[in-house]
């Protein structure tokens, strides 16, 4: 998990962008995205696996890596113009762009015409029924976007990017049991407007 150095390392960098012009390239940035190269690689591999698991198979066969490479392109163009404050706000816009790309690769894939595989004399149409996001995955991304500012932010920082409670409340500002209570409040409303999902995939006990 990334320690609080990279946290001390992306802050020095951002500390140093804010100096720069807007509009124009700088080394800064690219020094930046390289001090936040293994968080950022965290969070590709996290959000890939986890909510897009279908893009890793064929006929994309998306890695972590290459995910990273076009979220590095997004955020070079994306820090030409913005200028986060600290390291929450750079996270915050790197989760976006990564979640942006990955729609985008998703959206691509539904939209292509179903492929045609010959097996034996028979032609047959490639199986989408499990394309890049279906009906529940996208009830669930809504379900998180759709928690408050505080309780989607903390869960973020500690379900997706994997930061302790503890590191979170730093970088926030603020304690361990308000991390706690935030993230305890996120969930049980998910629980809440997700718990038939879960019901439905809970095994049904022998009578």
């Amino acid at each position: 998990m990334p320690d609080a150095r990279t946290t001390a390392v992306v802050q020095r960098y951002l500390d140093e962008l804010a100096r720069a012009p807007e509009g124009e390239p700088t080394p800064v940035v690219r020094e930046l995205l390289a001090g936040a190269a293994e968080r950022l690689h965290l969070l590709c591999a996290t959000l890939l696996h986890r909510g897009y698991p279908r893009l890793t198979r064929p006929p994309l066969n998306l890695r972590t890596d290459e995910m990273l490479g076009a979220v590095v392109e997004r955020l070079l163009k994306a820090l030409r113009e913005t200028r986060p404050a600290g390291v929450r706000q750079f996270f915050a816009l790197a989760s976006q762009h990564i979640r942006w790309e990955l729609n985008d690769l998703a959206r691509r894939l539904d939209e292509e015409p179903p492929r045609l595989e010959a097996q034996g004399e028979a032609l047959l149409v490639a199986d989408t029924s499990h394309s890049a996001l279906g009906p529940e995955a996208r009830r669930i991304l809504a379900a998180i976007d759709g928690l408050p500012a505080e309780e989607r932010e903390v869960f973020e920082l500690v379900r997706i990017q994997g930061l302790g409670q503890t590191e979170v409340a730093e970088l926030l500002g603020t304690s361990s049991k308000t991390v706690q209570r935030r993230l305890n409040r996120g969930l049980l409303s998910l629980a809440e407007s997700l718990g038939d999902l879960v019901a439905r995939r809970e095994p049904v006990a022998d009578p």
